[in-house]
Parts: structure tokens; C-alpha cells; sequence
């Protein structure tokens, strides 16, 4: 029988071990590299990414990093990105939701047919087109958990269902027009230049007091935790992003010299919102962890008392309810809803975003911030190739020659976690 001394305490342990491993940057920097080749490499490819593509793109165009294009590429990567946002709870279960553009478009439709028929309030309007994404994911995901049915299945009858709706209420060749001052102003209006640096600066002190109010309660806790100088790394980084993007969306980007255009786009306050909701629901909610705990392995979960069937119909109900906001935004930046909303590569974009952003395929592993990365990353393509001149199909190889390395790098670093032990 061993005996416990009872001087030794929990800064003598082997776990606070890595706590005084990790005490300056060095030590961070040489256990972030080894955790990159083990194969846990996150958003890195598609960070990495989107600096080369800004590269290649802004000495090809002038155009490219104008205040102007930055603006529309934004709002291009607004619905992408919200779309993405509800598909990585999916994908973290290890399924797919085929069916997500369309349902957003039919959701859409909804919304644009009720103000325009029915003169319905926006927000009574929205408030159905999210309820109509909620109904929808609600019947695939019963679908999926009670009936066992393959999502693959499950969805791409939706999605080919759906259409069959869409046509139904507006027509062949038909549209519903999106004039409401409200609706349409959330992708063509801009915040006031003042109110957009009140909120970089609400961002960026929000974002330096989460970093430090965890530093100090882990340190408490002799929890291991990153050196103070990663998290004032972090907190730079931020505020340069965050400053350094106001500072271009704040000043007249108007090709007419008469013509005030300036600000941020509503959009992007947005998408940050949900982006934080997202990130919360997953990373501080009981909810959250039990989603990565069926996707990691559905059977322990199952036995640690968690309702995976309840857990995947919910994932289902989120991603159609965030494809219902997207659609709103897509029929916002187009002024309209036709018969083809949601459709054609709307979902294989936002999968690819989702990809491309560090989602695995396989399940388990994801964040709300991957699909905004790869939304972005996405978006750029299309609006660098565009300002190039190139022709369609040229978007379409380029996109698909990186879903594709995506994917592979997915692969590749499960391979390796497995091979290292931290998977």
C-alpha cells in the first residue's frame, strides 16, 4: 500500500507539469508546431489560404483590396457564411444536410410572399421564414434518428422536394420581390462611421477581457494554460484585424466623388453576433459538448447518458433554421426570391466553406468560426476571378481544387492524430 505525503500538492503533479511547460512563447510556439504535425492543424491550411489568395489577387487587380471590393466581398460571403455557420453542426455528427440551400430558399419565399401578399411587419415575416427552416429540419432529423434513414438520403429527397415547393409558390420563371426598407438594407445599407468604430472598439475590449478573465481563472485553477504573452499576441491580432478593417470600410469608398459611401456593412455586425452565439453554444453549453460527444463517438455517448436521438434532430433543426436566415440574406442582396433560390451551387459552396475552414468530414471536430473562414476563403475565389475576367468554369475548377486539397488535408491529419495518438 502506497501513503499520500501530504506536503505534495497539485503544483508537484504531473499535469501542472505542462502549466510551467507553457510559461513563455518559445514553449507555446514549439508546442503549437508539434501539435501541427501531429495532425491537429485547424484552421491553419485555410488561413494560410486566404493570405496567398489576397496576395495573388491584390497584385493581379488594383481593384481587389479597394475599400469598395473589400465591401462587396463581405457582403458576398454574408449568406455563405451564415449557411456554413448551420452545416458544421451537422457535420460535426458526421452527417450532411443536402437539402440546406433549398430549405433556405423556400424559407425565403415565405417571408417575401407574406410581405408582399399579406403586408405582413418584416420582423413577422422573418420570424415565419425561421420557423418554416425550423419545421423543415425538425422533419428531416426525425427522420434521420427515428426511422435511421441515411442523411444523405434524407436530404437530397428534401432537396429535390423543396424545389418542387419553391415552384409551386411563386411559378416558373417566376420571382417575389424583396423591397422592404429593413430587409433590404441589411446587404446594401452601411452603419455609421462612428457607430462601426464603437463596435470595433466593444470587440476588441470584449475580446481582450474574455482572453484575460480565462488566463487568470486557469492560472487559479493551476490549470495548464497559454504564457501571457500568447494571449497579448492574440489580443493584437484582433485589434489589428478588427481596427485595421474599420479603417478601410470607414473611409468614401464611392466611385463618384459626390457620392458618400462609407462604413460597415450591417451584415458583417451580423454575422459576428451569430458567430459569437455559435461559438458560446458550443464551446460553454452542456448542449455543445454533448454535439461533439455524439460526434465523436455516438455509442459512449449514448451509454454516458446523453439522447443522441434528441441531439441529432436538433442539429438538424439548427441547420435548417441558420439556412432560413441565409436565404433572408441572399434575397436581400438580390432583391428577390425566385424559383431557384437555394439552389445550383449554393449548398456545395457553403459544404466547401465549411471544409475548406478545418469542419471534418468525419465528425467530431468543427467550429462556428471554420465555416466564416471558409466562407470567406469561398467568396474570395469568386470575387477574385471575377475581377480577373475569367470565365465560369474557371471558378468552378478553382473551388473545387481546393474543396478537394481541403478535404485531403482533413484526411491526412486524422491519419495522423490516429498514428500520434490524439484522436
Amino acid at each position: 500500500m502506497t501513503s499520500v505525503r501530504p506536503d505534495v500538492t497539485l503544483a508537484d503533479a504531473d499535469f501542472a507539469g505542462d502549466n510551467r511547460a507553457d510559461q513563455t512563447l518559445g514553449a507555446a510556439a514549439r508546442s503549437y508546431l508539434q501539435r501541427v504535425r501531429g495532425g491537429d492543424m485547424g484552421s491553419l491550411p485555410a488561413v494560410l489560404g486566404l493570405i496567398v489568395l489576397f496576395v495573388i489577387f491584390g497584385l493581379a487587380n488594383d481593384r481587389f483590396l479597394s475599400a469598395l471590393n473589400l465591401a462587396n466581398l463581405i457582403t458576398q460571403a454574408g449568406s455563405i457564411c451564415v449557411l456554413a455557420m448551420g452545416l458544421v453542426f451537422v457535420l460535426l455528427l458526421g452527417d450532411i444536410d443536402l437539402s440546406a440551400g433549398v430549405a433556405g430558399g423556400v424559407s425565403a419565399c415565405a417571408m417575401a410572399l407574406t410581405i408582399v401578399n399579406l403586408n405582413w411587419p418584416w420582423w413577422l415575416a422573418v420570424a415565419l421564414a425561421i420557423a418554416c427552416g425550423a419545421l423543415i429540419g425538425l422533419a428531416i432529423g426525425l427522420l434521420r434518428a427515428r426511422l435511421g434513414i441515411p442523411s444523405f438520403v434524407v436530404t437530397l429527397a428534401f432537396f429535390l422536394g423543396l424545389q418542387g415547393v419553391t415552384l409551386k409558390l411563386i411559378g416558373e420563371g417566376g420571382s417575389a420581390r424583396v423591397d422592404d426598407p429593413v430587409i433590404r438594407g441589411m446587404t446594401i445599407t452601411n452603419l455609421p462611421v462612428s457607430a462601426g468604430w464603437a463596435l470595433a472598439l466593444v470587440v476588441v475590449l470584449g475580446f481582450a477581457a474574455l482572453e484575460l478573465i480565462q488566463y487568470r481563472r486557469k492560472s487559479a485553477l493551476r490549470l495548464a494554460h497559454p504564457p501571457i504573452g500568447v494571449v497579448g499576441v492574440r489580443i493584437a491580432a484582433v485589434a489589428l484585424v478588427v481596427f485595421g478593417v474599420t479603417y478601410i470600410l470607414s473611409v468614401n469608398r464611392a466611385v463618384n466623388a459626390n457620392v458618400q459611401i462609407s462604413g460597415i456593412p450591417y451584415v458583417l455586425p451580423l454575422i459576428l453576433v451569430l458567430l459569437i452565439v455559435l461559438t458560446l453554444v458550443l464551446n460553454r453549453t452542456a448542449y455543445g459538448r454533448h454535439i461533439y460527444a455524439v460526434g465523436g463517438n455516438a455509442e459512449a455517448a449514448r451509454r454516458a447518458g446523453i439522447s443522441v436521438t434528441r441531439i441529432r434532430v436538433s442539429v438538424f433543426v439548427m441547420c435548417s433554421s441558420l439556412a432560413a436566415l441565409s436565404g433572408i440574406m441572399a434575397a436581400s442582396y438580390a432583391g428577390k426570391v425566385s424559383a431557384s433560390s437555394g439552389a445550383g451551387n449554393t449548398l456545395l459552396y457553403a459544404v466547401g466553406a465549411a471544409v475548406i475552414g478545418g469542419t471534418s468530414l468525419f465528425g467530431g471536430r468543427g467550429r462556428a468560426l471554420d465555416a466564416v473562414i471558409g466562407g470567406v476563403v469561398v467568396a474570395t475565389i469568386a470575387n477574385g476571378l471575377g475581377l480577373l475576367n475569367q470565365s465560369s468554369y474557371i471558378n468552378f475548377l478553382v473551388t473545387g481544387g481546393v474543396l478537394l486539397l481541403a478535404a485531403s488535408v482533413d484526411a491526412i491529419s486524422r491519419r495522423r492524430r490516429s498514428a500520434t495518438g490524439l484522436s
